[in-house]
């Protein structure tokens, strides 16, 4: 059996600031747009009109996306999509208990 180390690139990528804070507001508008429909779904207390396989298949992107930003170390990433699969998962599990 052949055994390979990974190891991190110590590349760095520097970045525009400009890019950086349009980076930052995407991730910011993208985390964020999910609270107006938690707090529909918990305060109404039904999701009939909630895809659940759209709602899953969301929450398993943005779980990947989360893993992707853990193995190139990027914070911004493993922040904002940490934080949204909080959200679509809080949907998922409403979702499966208002139906």
């Amino acid at each position: 059996m052949v055994h390979r180390t990974i190891r991190a690139s110590s590349k760095v990528a520097i970045l525009h600031p400009t890019i950086e804070i349009i980076g930052a507001l995407a991730a910011l508008i993208t985390t964020l747009g999910w609270i107006p429909q938690v707090a529909k779904v918990a305060r109404e207390r039904r999701a009939g009109d909630i895809s659940l396989f759209a709602t899953g298949s969301i929450a398993t992107g943005v779980l990947l996306w989360t893993l992707y930003g853990l193995l190139i170390g990027s914070w911004p990433v493993i922040l904002a999509n940490g934080v949204t699969f909080l959200f679509v998962i809080a949907i998922l599990g409403m979702k499966l208990r208002f139906g």
